[in-house]
């Protein structure tokens, strides 16, 4: 396709009940592209953000990772999984607090083992450990009935521990025994007097506190298996709703642009053409024929007519000219109706980086790259799948011209035998290649053939220099913008002039001369470069003819007049970078192949042998990657203010559909 596909507005209005299950059909079908975000939330999105929150904060306990975005086969949720969500966050929530209880427990009892331990050989009397920096110590009477109860009031604040016979000694933090002794009191505690002189900490206090410990993390030791076992039970559930959830909130934030009543949303976007019949169909299907569509031309539309609204463009190609749709819309992506330069970049970019970078070998090595990145090669490098085509492509590019130069792996022995065969079979003038980019590296080369084939890529440069300005012309009798289209310096009149200096260049370089016949050339498109805007304003009956005056109407005829030179002189000489790069790869290789040679040559032994192998690899690899990527910016280059500065003065809106998940890498 020359022309981005036709589009329609559509109009869909769609009761309230089922506004879900139409937005998640077009977030599926990925077919209507909504306006800009408004911002704003739909009155549900707040719950929505709690619950994925809960959920995020679960998985987090968890060491589990929530997808970021909507899975291909989630589902809109609805009660089950809310109430699912709710019982899997409870879940998680009360082992979260029993291990916070659990880790408080046995660093508490920790603490109080290591200094009673401290103390536990001190010859020292029992009372006077009460006045300890960090014990506080009761001994005393307790009902086995509420000794229970008081360790559950004291929590964290304080250790009791049974001494048989219904004796239990306290044991809690200096700063708190105060509060000690008051809940001790309400459980009619009944103090036991330590006989005067007893000496140290009783073994029955270690003992227990020693229990007490090894209890708290045998706690935490089945804690820590139950927050594994809930992890590998709950991990594909979690993730299926936190999913889920997110496309509820994806449809709440769409929903919070459209125009809506309480019962009754209107949902309007594009979507292309030949879409639209197959999106009536099934959204008559899914909603029992609940939904009205209503579609209209973009001429329909007065936002369009007037333009204050752009139709969004969407190109549709086969899987080569495909991959090259990033060059352009990095650029920008082109009006809609216009022409559509993908399939002329897919070529160019081909052709121009086959000529920089010819070499049998490392042709085959980026063609092998491209096999190993697409849909049938390694999974590993499935993720770069989008470069796929584009490297087969120039791959085979470089593996043809390097057939011509007669390169393999920088190596130029290789293929001179059949190139001979074939030169001499079609012309019987046997040579070592077909294409000298080289004189030197022959005997009897002549730089004359270097000469050609600079010719040779300006000619190419002409070629796309013409064809962006034929383009130009093309959209602006589209737009009817007929004074850019004709009188403009890349219109009809900058195309005229820039062919009949280019004829008159041809004819001098193959032995003509110029003609005064050709000033009346060359005058006719200056005069209309110049006096266009005026000649326009004639035709068009406008007044004033000279809209800003006359002097500055001259001032910028002449200034006009010197850039479209300057342009076009510097857009066609730039094209001999494209001989400069396929030189300097040619450069490259001979000093690798030769240096190479030499290290191999007889005498040297394995050691040379050796070397010259390596540095053959080192110096392959090497030019591939980083001449690799210099060819590639430098094609981009070319395309990018050589070819799309004619024609892309105003670019329009990619087409990008309401989906749910992020736009697959193709």
């Amino acid at each position: 396709m020359i022309r981005p596909r036709k589009m329609k507005r559509i109009e869909l209005t769609v009761l309230k009940s089922d506004v879900n299950a139409v937005i998640e059909y077009l977030g599926r079908r990925e077919a209507i592209h909504f306006p800009e975000s408004r911002g704003g939330e739909g009155k549900d999105s707040a719950r929505i953000r709690d619950i994925l929150d809960t959920l995020r904060a679960a998985a987090e306990f968890l060491a589990l990772k929530l997808p970021a975005e909507p899975e291909a086969d989630s589902v809109m949720p609805g009660e089950t999984e809310e109430a699912q969500s709710e019982k899997i966050c409870a879940a998680v929530e009360a082992l979260k607090n029993r291990e916070i209880e659990a880790v408080k427990q046995r660093q508490r009892v920790g603490e109080t083992f290591s200094e009673a331990r401290a103390f536990s050989n001190l010859n020292a009397p029992f009372a006077d450990l009460d006045q300890l920096s960090y014990l506080t110590l009761r001994v005393g009477r307790l009902d086995p009935k509420s000794q229970l109860e008081l360790r559950q009031t004291l929590s964290d604040r304080a250790v009791i521990i049974p001494l048989g016979e219904n004796r239990i000694l306290a044991a809690g933090s200096r700063k708190g025994r105060f509060a000690l002794d008051s809940e001790l009191k309400k459980y009619s505690f009944e103090p036991i007097a330590i006989p005067e002189g007893y000496q140290g900490i009783p073994a029955e206090m270690l003992h227990g506190l020693e229990g007490q410990l090894k209890a708290a993390e045998k706690e935490l030791a089945e804690i820590a298996a139950e927050k594994e076992r809930m992890k590998s039970e709950a991990a594909p559930d979690m993730r299926r709703l936190a999913a889920s959830w997110l496309m509820a909130l994806a449809a709440e934030q769409l929903k919070a642009q459209f125009t809506a009543t309480e019962n009754i949303y209107l949902l309007s976007g594009w979507a292309p053409e030949d879409m639209v019949p197959a999106i009536a169909a099934d959204l008559s299907k899914l909603s029992a024929g609940r939904v009205a569509i209503r579609a209209y031309k973009p001429d329909d539309i007065p936002e369009v007519r007037d333009g204050t609204e752009k139709v969004p463009v969407s190109l549709k190609h086969g899987a080569f000219v495909k991959s090259f749709e990033g060059v352009v819309f990095s650029y920008g992506a082109p009006l809609y109706g216009t022409i559509d330069p993908t399939p002329l970049v897919a070529i160019f970019f081909t052709i121009l980086f086959g000529i920089m970078f010819g070499d049998v070998g490392q042709g085959f090595v980026l063609f092998l790259a491209g096999l190993l990145t697409s849909k049938r090669g390694l999974k590993s490098f499935a993720r770069f799948g989008k470069y796929s085509s584009p490297l087969i492509a120039v791959g085979i590019a470089s593996m043809i011209m390097g057939l011509l130069n007669g390169e393999v792996f920088t190596m130029e022995e290789l293929l001179v035998a059949p190139t001979r065969m074939i030169t001499a079979a079609i012309t019987g003038d046997p040579a070592d290649r077909i294409l000298t980019i080289m004189p030197l590296a022959e005997k009897g080369g002549s730089v004359k053939k270097l000469f050609y084939f600079f010719g040779f890529t300006i000619g190419i440069g002409v070629i796309l220099n013409s064809l962006g300005l034929i383009i130009n012309i093309v959209n602006g009798c589209i737009m009817k913008k007929y004074e850019s289209a004709f009188f403009s310096k890349t219109g009809l009149a900058g195309l005229l002039l820039f062919w009949y200096a280019i004829f008159i260049a041809l004819r001098c370089v193959f032995g003509g001369r110029f003609e005064y016949a050709d000033f009346a050339g060359l005058f006719f498109p200056v005069f209309c470069i110049f006096f266009g805007p005026a000649l326009w304003r004639c035709i068009a009956r406008e007044k004033p003819v000279f809209e800003h005056g006359i002097m500055t109407f001259i001032m910028e005829g002449f200034v006009e007049i010197l850039e479209t030179a300057s342009t076009y002189i510097s857009n066609t000489v730039s094209f001999l970078r494209v001989g400069a790069f396929a030189l300097s790869h040619a450069v490259l290789s001979y000093i690798v192949f030769r240096f190479s040679e030499e290290l191999a040559r007889p005498g040297t032994g394995p050691a040379g042998s050796l070397s010259a192998l390596l540095i053959m690899i080192f110096g392959n690899a090497l030019i591939i990657v980083l001449e690799g990527m210099i060819v590639a910016i430098q094609v981009v280059r070319l395309q990018y203010y050589e070819f799309f500065s004619k024609f892309f003065t105003e670019t329009g809106v990619e087409f990008s559909p309401f989906r749910f998940r992020k736009k697959a890498e193709q």
